[in-house]
């Protein structure tokens, strides 16, 4: 054979060896693309086509304290928990009953028992010493053991224990308590505490992250993850409510812990839920951070909590009424009466008159106007705007103090029965006497007429008129007697909206009936 010819067949062996290079070279190569895909290329790799390949997680050192949340990263997180977690506490309130199990105990209000459930308390029940023992979360807010939580955990205990984080327990003291806000304060005698910072609440906006921290069911140093849901919700549960809304889990036993923001810093202090089987059902209520750092510092200083008065009776400016009224837009509040001897009377408030600012804020709900002016010092001068006869005005006045008790007295009247046409003959007036001023519990000194029938399935009846109401207004017309009622009401075309002003248990209101 000619030693320059070529064998077309290589040898056996040969062959093998180059299919196993050329497996191993394409081994290597689909390795390297399933890798960078799955983000296993070590940080720094330089991986072709960047745009469409995933990039990997980025080292980040550890910071002491928490930064904004950065997509991809869970670090932040890991920051809060670990900063926020020492300041919140373990509480638990003991209430001793009579020896004969009788009479009732804090632990018996309804409003507690909503929260924790009937379930939850046996266990923390010992029938032999009659004794009630409730399970709640606290937060650290001061170096120096001062704790705030909430006031249906704490409230008429005779004891009430605090264990911090690292197991040590403590005989807290009772500093005051507020169930108009369902907010109290305790102390331990001890220094040094990790404690949580103080966050402007009024800053808060709806889709935040937020993190509730606290104890459910006893499971302590517990961390949920959510959002805010919504703000300044009212859930008739407390006088006065501003609650942020989130979804972060909170069940029995975080009544009084922490809700944080992406700081670490305190937004709130956890206090309900809402739920039909006692737990987590994605609707949580807390104390916004403001309110209760205002009653707080009240109740450490005088050990009560002063409230601000303007004296007008206020309520929901709807669509209807803001047509009656010639404004514009549903956003303020409108006054449906003035009390005597009050800020708003001395100033000049007028009924009728639509609050849209106070103190420099915006008012958009009876709600928020009613918390604003509480949480105002006394003695401040505040400005309202407010419009009356569709036209802009600001008055000047100084806040006092909320009255004990607020009343206020009418005149004399009296007189025959009517009924009438059109919108308004969904309803029956007669003049107030002493037999009807008896029946329906009112003043025989009420001045108006008072409605004795409202017609079953009628516009009034659906739009809230009530047998028992004294009709004091007829489109802005005073009504001192059925003679007068009749009189505006036959000048009523039958289409026409009509604006009614009502007094009811005290109060007066505006009502719109529509045809």
């Amino acid at each position: 054979m000619n030693p320059f010819d070529v064998d077309p067949k290589p040898p056996q062996k040969t062959r093998r060896w180059l299919v196993a290079a050329t497996l191993l070279t394409a081994g290597i190569i689909i390795g390297f693309v399933v890798a960078s895909d799955l983000g296993w290329l070590p940080t720094g790799h330089a991986v072709p086509d960047s745009s469409s390949v995933a990039q990997p997680p980025i080292a980040r050192p550890v910071s002491t304290a928490p930064q904004p949340i950065l997509s991809g990263s869970n670090q932040t997180f890991v920051d809060i928990a670990k900063s926020v977690k020492p300041a919140v506490v373990n509480i638990y309130a003991t209430k001793s009953g009579r020896a004969d199990g009788s009479g009732s105990t804090p632990f018996d209000d309804p409003l507690f028992r909503k929260f924790f459930g009937d379930e939850f308390f046996r266990k923390f029940e010992h029938p032999k010493e009659r004794k009630e023992r409730g399970l709640g979360s606290g937060v650290i807010v001061e170096s120096s053991g001062l704790i705030i939580t909430n006031n249906h955990v704490v409230s008429k205990a005779d004891d009430i224990r605090v264990t911090l984080s690292d197991k040590r327990e403590f005989k807290a003291k009772l500093i005051g308590t507020d169930p108009k806000t369902d907010v109290a304060v305790v102390k331990i005698d001890a220094t040094g505490l990790p404690a949580v910072a103080w966050a402007d609440s009024d800053k808060l906006e709806v889709g935040e992250f937020v993190l509730a921290v606290g104890n459910p069911f006893g499971l302590t140093q517990t961390v949920t993850l959510g959002i805010v849901s919504a703000l300044g919700r009212a859930a008739g549960i407390a006088e006065y409510e501003d609650f942020i809304q989130t979804d972060a889990a909170i069940n029995p036993g975080n009544s009084g812990g922490a809700l944080v923001n992406v700081r670490g810093e305190l937004v709130g202090i956890n206090t309900a839920i809402f739920s039909q089987s006692g737990g987590n059902m994605g609707i949580g209520f807390a104390v916004p951070s403001n309110m209760a750092q205002s009653v707080m510092n009240q109740l450490v200083q005088t050990g009560k909590v002063v409230r601000g008065w303007l004296g007008v009776s206020i309520q929901e400016l709807t669509p209807e009424l803001a047509s009656q009224f010639g404004v514009t837009e549903t956003k303020g509040v409108l006054v449906s009466d003035v009390m005597d001897d009050s800020p708003a009377k001395k100033a000049g408030f007028e009924r009728a008159d639509v609050i849209v600012e106070y103190d420099g804020k915006p008012m958009d709900s009876p709600t928020h106007l009613r918390n604003a002016v509480a949480q105002t010092p006394v003695g401040k001068k505040v400005a309202v705007k407010l419009i009356r006869d569709k036209k802009p005005k600001t008055v000047d006045l100084t806040i006092v103090e909320q009255p004990k008790s607020m009343s206020q007295s009418g005149e004399d009247d009296g007189g025959e029965s009517s009924a009438s046409t059109g919108v308004l003959s969904s309803f029956e007036v007669r003049d107030l006497t002493e037999e009807l001023a008896s029946r329906y519990g009112l003043k025989s000194s009420d001045r108006g007429v008072v409605i004795v029938r409202v017609k079953s399935e009628s516009t009034a009846e659906e739009l809230g008129v009530r047998e028992g109401d004294i009709l004091l207004e007829v489109n802005r017309q005073t009504v001192t007697s059925v003679k007068i009622f009749e009189r505006i009401a036959s000048k009523l075309p039958k289409d026409q909206a009509v604006l009614l002003l009502l007094k009811r248990q005290g109060r007066t209101i505006y009502l719109t009936l529509r045809p």
